[in-house]
């Protein structure tokens, strides 16, 4: 099997976490510069095989789209033309910042650590990540 890939899209910094080959279990992998994630995507997909990308679809409580969402736009333009084989999916994100900032501190992650907010970011795509798992 391949992996699934989830992406936390921010305008400054990207989180993403990836699935085991089997499908089962959701890991944080990394947070990078937005402006290198194509690269980083290219270079990981050369490495492991993804057969999904997810990508947060962020939302207002009225469940329409939020203001980040034309930000989103370009990139997944970018994504489907870098990868036209690979399909993508949109993953509702509401409420991931707080629950990835929640864990931390229910992990007793130390103060210095939790103001990383690229650790937030991964931990953000990891949860978009489990909650596709969990509703597939």
């Amino acid at each position: 099997m391949s992996r699934i890939l989830s992406i936390d899209f921010g305008k400054v910094r990207t989180g993403i976490a990836v699935t085991d080959e089997l499908q089962i279990i959701a890991s944080g992998l990394t947070t990078v510069a937005t402006s290198e994630l194509i690269p980083f995507l290219k270079g990981y997909t050369k490495k492991e095989k993804v057969e999904l990308f997810l990508v947060g679809l962020p939302k207002q409580m009225d469940n329409t789209p939020s203001e980040s969402e034309v930000l989103i736009a370009p990139f997944l333009k970018k994504l489907a033309a870098s990868f036209p084989n690979i399909p993508m999916q949109r993953v509702d994100e509401r409420f991931t910042s707080k629950m990835a900032f929640q864990s931390m501190l229910d992990g007793g992650v130390k103060k210095k650590k939790r103001q990383n907010k690229g650790l937030i970011d991964e931990i953000s795509a990891t949860i978009i990540l489990q909650s596709y798992l969990y509703n597939k």
